[in-house]
């Protein structure tokens, strides 16, 4: 399928013909076109920020992906999965992004498993900067998505690391608030950033979703190159934080290889942007501190022990949240990862399942899909071991030394076997 993604100003006839127009930083000005990142420039504006140039562009690039990740039905493929994206996207250096599309091809493949093939065009916005722009003083950048593993990194950055982190967040239903409010609460309260991409389609939109974390990592680079150090020459870390298990998200079974194996924060994909960005000249470097560690790990270890037993149960960890009126379900794959956490942490759990009983023998309990597939991962390790398990999930030249990766994703597995073995799941 073909995507042409623009500003609204851009005269979409002299990209060709493409099946779907989007446009960029707009709504739609028409029933038949697309629209994404509607207010982005007003809030960054508001704010007074001056991002870096080749920030925006990717911003924009990032905005184009989560169209054609949101806007194009996986149903319509041939394998029923796997799409064909030509994606025609407006940025300010067309010729810089042409000569780094094969990084960012190769990148987004690993991403969503789709085939991306990407092309530049010239009429990219190029904001005119500030004349006196807010420069501020955070010392580093952090996202802040209102789930788990965030909170702990956040509270850690601040409690143990003794930095003072600027958050940023995707709007999401229902964690608006909880972003706020958590950011309020750390640290003695901290600068926050709340966009939302507001991506909006002519027709029904994909639920899959892999492309997802481009854009919170767009977000924390336009607002890393803001910072004054940043314009001081500096380097400015972006913290995106998360446990090493979800992190590198092995199949739990052969069969789990499309939406329920995303690869968000996997290190390939986070050593890709972090080379493109590199090759950028933006200097912003990403961190996940919480490679090595399991969720269960993490609550253990967190610094601010008080704040995180006050708040744990508020943060939102479900991948059927939303469709759950707002409520963990306790049966998919997050949510068995976060009630194994708890276990580990020895904290009393208070977040409300809708599916609390996992020992239910019916197919909304134990035999519900990914309970049984996490029982039938445990079975695969113990029997075969966890190379077996793990299959291609660390198989790349940009991980050397794979044996970390394998101990931590070992670990998780067990925080996962403790659990179904104490809710009494057979």
């Amino acid at each position: 399928m073909k995507l042409t993604c623009a500003p609204l100003d851009y005269d979409f006839e002299r990209a060709g013909s493409s099946d779907l127009e989007v446009v960029l930083y707009a709504h739609a000005d028409r029933k038949d076109r697309g629209g994404v990142g509607g207010n982005l420039r007003a809030v960054i504006s508001r704010l007074n920020l001056k991002p870096a140039p080749r920030a925006w562009d990717f911003l924009s690039i990032a905005l184009a992906v989560i169209a054609a990740d949101t806007g194009v039905s996986r149903s319509r493929s041939p394998d029923g999965w796997t799409r064909e994206l030509d994606v025609s996207i407006a940025v300010s250096d067309p010729a810089f992004w042409t000569s780094k599309i094969e990084i960012l091809s190769n990148a987004l493949r690993f991403l969503t498993t789709d085939i991306w093939r990407l092309r530049f065009l010239e009429g990219g916005i190029h904001p005119v900067p500030p004349k006196t722009p807010a420069l501020p003083d955070e010392d580093c950048v952090a996202l802040l998505s209102g789930g788990l593993d965030s909170l702990v990194g956040v509270i850690d950055l601040t409690s143990r690391e003794a930095l003072k982190p600027y958050v940023v967040s995707q709007v999401a239903q229902g964690d608006k608030r909880k972003q706020a409010y958590f950011a309020s609460k750390i640290g003695g309260g901290l600068s926050h950033l709340q966009l939302n991409h507001v991506a909006h389609f002519p027709h029904q939109s994909e639920r899959s979703q892999r492309a997802r974390s481009i854009i919170f990592l767009a977000y924390g680079v336009l607002l890393a190159t803001s910072l004054r150090r940043y314009h001081k020459g500096e380097t400015v870390p972006l913290y995106v934080c998360e446990n090493g298990f979800i992190s590198i998200n092995p199949p739990l079974t052969p069969g789990r290889l499309g939406s329920l194996s995303t690869r968000t924060t996997h290190p390939v994909f986070l050593g890709l942007i972090q080379a493109l960005l590199d090759e950028a000249g933006l200097r912003v470097k990403i961190m996940n501190p919480y490679q090595f560690f399991t969720k269960g790990e993490m609550l253990v270890q967190c610094a601010d022990q008080t704040l995180l037993r006050k708040n744990a149960h508020l943060t939102t960890s479900c991948g059927r949240y939303a469709r759950n009126a707002y409520q963990h379900c306790g049966r998919c794959v997050p949510c068995l990862i976060r009630r194994a956490s708890f276990l580990v942490w020895k904290k009393k759990d208070k977040t409300g399942y809708v599916f609390d009983d996992l020992s239910k023998d019916d197919k909304n309990h134990a035999r519900f899909d990914d309970v049984r597939a996490a029982g039938m991962a445990i079975e695969t390790v113990r029997t075969g071991g966890i190379d077996s398990w793990i299959g291609s999930s660390l198989d790349s030249q940009m991980i050397q030394d794979t044996a970390p990766y394998h101990s931590t994703i070992e670990r998780g597995l067990k925080e996962l076997k403790k659990l179904l073995a104490r809710k009494g799941v057979k």
